[in-house]
């Protein structure tokens, strides 16, 4: 399993995803989960996955074939919004998974994956889609300015309760980092390390990417602080009167 978060903010946009799976508790692994494709002043495109490892591979390593074959097709590369990227991303899902779900089928392997994929392209404002695995998608509104994938019940409550549109980058790194925490607090099958990419609106380039590692003085004083001060604020509620 893994956890992947992305928001789309006034300021800029979030992505961070775990690193971890596995295939039974004797078979864990570490893999990236986030990829970019960027080209300085005119776009950069961030996709997370989760679900099957090898249709999530290979859904995208068949978009960067199409991409470097450098004919008229639409691609990547030449793709003049991110709903034409979302659309290239759940038709390249949509055919891994017609060609080799039928045999992960037989051994009972689950094919399912999904994405979420986001950025700018030069002449459009940042937009973000939650690519499912049927290759449709949703698109991120100023309502809902937040997806995750995978592992998501575990770390929802506190983006419901401190994110908005009007969110500052700092605030979603914290709260981002919360999220993650308590998530690796109840499921073993997402774990560290967390990459961490910052985009600012309209830089048309990368503003910020972090692997954030055990070790990272950052998140072990979120570990440390957010539990302390969960029991600290849990102890000052008065008990109910009925009790």
């Amino acid at each position: 399993m893994t956890y992947c978060v992305a928001m789309t903010l006034e300021a800029g946009m979030l992505f961070a995803s775990d690193s971890r799976t596995n295939a039974g508790v004797d078979q864990v692994s570490r893999f990236s989960k986030m990829r970019s494709f960027v080209r300085d002043g005119d776009r950069v495109i961030v996709m997370l996955s989760s679900g099957n490892l090898s249709i999530t591979q290979n859904a995208i390593n068949t978009l960067e074939q199409r991409a470097r074959a450098g004919d008229n097709a639409l691609s990547l590369w030449n793709a003049t919004s991110m709903f034409d990227v979302a659309r290239l991303l759940g038709d390249a899902l949509r055919e891994v998974k017609t060609r080799d779900g039928p045999y992960l089928m037989q051994n009972n392997i689950d094919s399912s994956a999904n994405f979420l994929v986001g950025g700018q392209i030069r002449g459009e404002p940042p937009r973000l889609f939650n690519v499912y695995s049927e290759g449709n998608f949703i698109e991120a509104t100023a309502e809902t300015c937040y997806f995750q994938s995978g592992e998501t019940k575990y770390g929802k409550p506190v983006i419901d309760r401190m994110v908005t549109r009007h969110s500052t980058l700092v605030d979603a790194i914290k709260c981002t980092m919360v999220s993650f925490d308590s998530t690796m607090r109840s499921n073993i099958s997402v774990g560290l390390p967390i990459d961490l990419l910052l985009y600012h609106t309209d830089a048309l380039s990368i503003g910020m990417q972090r692997r954030i590692e055990e070790t990272d003085p950052y998140y072990q004083m979120v570990h440390g602080q957010w539990g302390e001060g969960l029991r600290r604020v849990f102890a000052q509620l008065p008990g109910p009167d009925w009790a």
